[in-house]
């Protein structure tokens, strides 16, 4: 049984896999398995897969009949990883050499914990690199392991899946699976913390996440598929359903959802104009039903911004935006 199940969803990134790939096979240190999942890549991703697969038997390659996305190729790959640990790395981006054997050491020291978080940095097309804002939240004082009650700011992290390796016996335990649709990662990162009862960081850059300018960044694609962020929370709120004694978190949840029902819906390039009215219509209706008991809004125009679109006030909402606009102007 290899330590670790290095699983990579692949879709048209003919252009970028062969990096992806090299990446996760240069590493050093304990045994792992690469299962990369083509779902049904229109290129060349495919042939490029068998050809990785017959140079080393390390790589298992799934050729799916349909394409089924991001969330549901992962899941096909989880169900025939056999690894202790599990990370997900999406088929543009890289590990940094020495990952996993960085990652093996501190799991060793933690005593095998439940999830172990390292950190990221952007890389873009001039080729700068530069690290995630996070980067103080892995230099603050922690303990060796420990449970979200300890380290409740990890929920302000980025909530992305390829920032962990989760051992596959915790995986199994809590269900958890990814949903089809945009943002599946936000069903799989809060309930995995949420639940998880041994937690550890690694103070270490472990991937560069490729910004990539043109096609295939969903974040930067205009289209009403960013209003699956509603159904995605709506998978997390039940996870806590299911988990009353997980009850005291429904605030700081609740409040994390605002902010990024606040990302989607302010950045450029994701919920078209003509939709932004209907989204917030949603928002007010998504947020009466799931606003828990002994929730308080944060302070500030951020603050201020989250309530307003939690309401539904979307004129309100785009007035405060303005007022900001003209402050930085006058500032600038």
């Amino acid at each position: 049984m290899p330590r670790f199940s290095v699983i990579v969803p692949v879709y048209r990134v003919e252009e970028y896999l062969p990096e992806c790939l090299a990446s996760v096979l240069g590493q050093d240190g304990p045994d792992f398995e690469l299962i990369a999942v083509d779902d049904r890549s229109p290129d060349g991703c495919g042939d490029l897969l068998d050809a990785a697969a017959a140079r080393d038997a390390r790589v298992r390659v799934l050729h799916l009949p349909e394409n089924v996305g991001l969330g549901r190729a992962r899941n096909a790959g989880l169900a025939v990883a056999t690894g202790d640990y599990v990370l997900f790395l999406d088929s543009d981006d890289t590990l940094t050499p020495g990952l996993l054997k960085a990652v093996d050491d501190r799991l060793l020291v933690g005593g095998d914990p439940d999830v172990l978080v390292y950190d990221y940095a952007r890389t873009y097309a001039d080729g700068r690199t530069v690290r995630a804002a996070s980067a103080k939240v892995f230099g603050a004082p922690s303990r060796e392991v420990f449970d979200l009650a300890d380290r409740p700011d990890l929920l302000e992290l980025l909530q992305v899946v390829w920032n962990k390796a989760y051992r596959r016996d915790f995986v199994t335990a809590q269900g958890l699976t990814f949903p089809a649709g945009y943002y599946e990662d936000t069903p799989w990162t809060y309930p995995a913390l949420l639940a998880a009862r041994s937690i550890t960081l690694l103070d270490r850059v472990g991937v560069h996440y490729r910004q990539r300018q043109e096609g295939g960044n969903i974040l930067a694609t205009a289209s009403r598929k960013h209003f699956d962020v509603f159904g995605q929370y709506d998978l997390v709120f039940a996870f806590l359903d299911d988990r009353p004694e997980l009850d005291r978190w429904r605030p700081v949840v609740y409040g994390r959802m605002l902010h990024h029902l606040n990302t989607v819906v302010s950045r450029p390039g994701r919920v078209r104009p003509g939709d932004r009215r209907e989204f917030f219509r949603r928002a007010a209706a998504h947020c009466a039903r799931l606003r828990p008991a002994g929730y308080r809004a944060s302070g500030g125009v951020t603050g201020l911004r989250t309530e307003l679109l939690g309401h539904g006030r979307y004129t309100a909402y785009q007035a405060v935006r303005a007022l900001a606009r003209a402050r930085r102007m006058v500032r600038g």
